[in-house]
């Protein structure tokens, strides 16, 4: 299906982060979209941002039961990303990764659908290769507090190519790598939003470790052009294909960055590090390039600034509301 052709696309966790930028980048190219959500960490806000445009649908269902829905195109992004979310429940994380998405691989084979994983740079564990490449088979504990979401992710790509082997269902795996930008949740307890959190209300920022673990980050217009760019490829085979940038920075390095930019006066905080938290993280994006002709484009600088300014105008609206006191970000893992 060529990127001109208009599509009933299903994205399966489309009000969270990345959910929310892909729907909204898929409606503004024309196609009908339909929302899957059971709005566990999606934002209510997102749907009413997106309920906006005609050919917008939600649905508020689990994918962990089955479904009945026409559709040409699946994304599924439908599973926490934030360690605190998916430890909440390691049961439910893993089944929404095996049983989830069963679900959606059969959708796809009834309709002939396209169905694209969205995948996670946490398959290759706390990794022996840097960067990593496609083909390395990581180091993951598979007995960890982060095993249900790695090795999840990682039955999840299984069961992708054997439904491509035995049913012919035309699958695509992208490997995701941490992505930042407007839309996160302000207690999603991951690096970028916790640091910034933290600095715009002068609170010390607290760091895993001494602060030498890497980290790429890819601002969240640069990794949705990448998922729409393997969607719409004809030809593609299976991938996986890494999307992140190939910029690596440490935690700490990226913590002065900012209280740089939010001319905080926040001070270092440093615990202890968490466990399996990898020590180094930068895909090998250079099959994305060859095969998807893709690159991020955004600089860390100038999208940390929007970020920043998001997270600022929700806080000041929250407090304008008088509807919640003073956020205090939800800590874990430097992922």
């Amino acid at each position: 299906m060529s990127r001109n052709t208009k599509a009933t696309v299903l994205v399966a966790g489309g009000a969270g982060f990345i959910g929310v930028n892909l729907c909204r980048r898929l409606l503004q190219d024309g196609h009908e979209v339909i929302c899957l959500d059971n709005m566990s960490t999606g934002m209510p806000e997102h749907v009413d941002e997106l309920s906006a445009f005609p050919a917008f649908r939600f649905v508020k269902h689990d994918i962990v039961e089955p479904m009945d829905l026409p559709v040409d195109q699946i994304f599924n992004l439908a599973c926490p990303a934030s360690p605190p979310a998916y430890q909440a429940d390691p049961v439910k994380t893993t089944l929404t990764n095996v049983v989830g998405v069963r679900n959606l691989l059969e959708l796809a084979r009834v309709n002939g659908a396209r169905i694209l994983q969205a995948s996670t740079s946490e398959i290759y564990g706390d990794p022996k290769e840097h960067p990593q490449k496609e083909d390395y088979c990581g180091c993951v504990n598979t007995m960890g507090p982060r095993s249900c979401y790695d090795e999840g992710k990682r039955c999840a790509e299984t069961l992708m190519s054997d439904y491509r082997r035995m049913y012919g269902v035309d699958t695509r795996v992208a490997r995701i790598f941490n992505t930042y930008g407007p839309g996160m949740r302000e207690d999603d307890g991951r690096v970028v939003s916790n640091f910034i959190i933290e600095a715009l209300q002068g609170l010390d920022i607290t760091i895993y470790g001494n602060g030498s673990h890497t980290r790429s980050m890819c601002f969240v217009d640069d990794l949705v052009e990448g998922l729409v760019r393997f969607m719409d490829q004809d030809r593609a085979d299976a991938g996986p294909i890494n999307l992140g940038s190939p910029y690596e920075t440490t935690v700490l390095g990226f913590a002065h960055l900012v209280v740089e930019l939010t001319g905080s006066k926040s001070e270092f905080v440093y615990l202890a590090d968490a466990i399996d938290d990898p020590h180094v993280r930068r895909p090998d994006i250079s099959r994305a390039t060859e095969q998807l002709g893709w690159e991020p484009r955004v600089g860390l600088v100038e999208g940390v600034k929007e970020t920043i300014a998001y997270f600022r105008g929700s806080l000041n609206a929250a407090q304008a509301s008088g509807d919640r006191a003073p956020h205090q970000p939800r800590l874990m893992a430097s992922s």
